[in-house]
């Protein structure tokens, strides 16, 4: 017998995960390193099916993050969730993930971004600007303002992301 006479092996049941999912999983992977008290985050930027870069919300290098110095500035000041965004030590994930491609000399032109959360209007203009075209969140910003409502800057992410042609999906499991 050959070796392309012997018989195959049987091949038990598994189902593999969609892109989505995989891609998904690897931002919610990403977001187990951040260094927020309120809001853990990860984002993957894709192309072609390959990971171009990831991010996570974190302090900028070289300062101390949050979990380093035992508070959030935020909570601290009693900052409602949702705004005056500037005033947090974190780089958002999309951000960071943006910045470590741009750090490699990685073009995300025309490319893809998985992010565990809505992105909001600063991280919008970002991706924009670096050339991505479509946009899978899993968790709508809503979710995590949920004792106030959606700030109107979150709506202005939406459309403005719309308005560029930006596609952006909710991905549900």
């Amino acid at each position: 017998m050959t070796i392309e006479e012997k018989p195959r092996p049987a091949v038990p049941d598994c189902k593999r995960i969609s892109w989505d999912e995989y891609f998904m999983e690897i931002a919610r992977a990403s977001a187990k390193r951040a260094s927020c008290f309120k809001k853990q985050a990860g984002a993957v930027i894709v192309k072609n099916k390959q990971i171009l870069s990831t991010g996570f919300n974190g302090a900028p290098r070289g300062v101390k993050d949050c979990f380093e110095k035992g508070e959030c500035m935020r909570q601290k000041d009693n900052v409602p969730s949702g705004t005056r965004l500037e005033y947090c030590m974190a780089t958002h994930a999309e951000q960071n993930a943006i910045v470590q491609a741009a750090r490699s000399g990685v073009s995300i032109d025309n490319s893809a971004l998985y992010t565990t959360v809505q992105p909001c209007v600063l991280c919008a203009k970002v991706i924009i600007n670096a050339g991505i075209k479509e946009v899978v969140f899993e968790i709508p910003q809503k979710d995590f303002n949920k004792k106030q409502p959606l700030p109107e800057s979150d709506l202005l992410a939406a459309s403005l992301l719309e308005e560029a042609g930006v596609k952006v999906r909710q991905w549900k499991k």
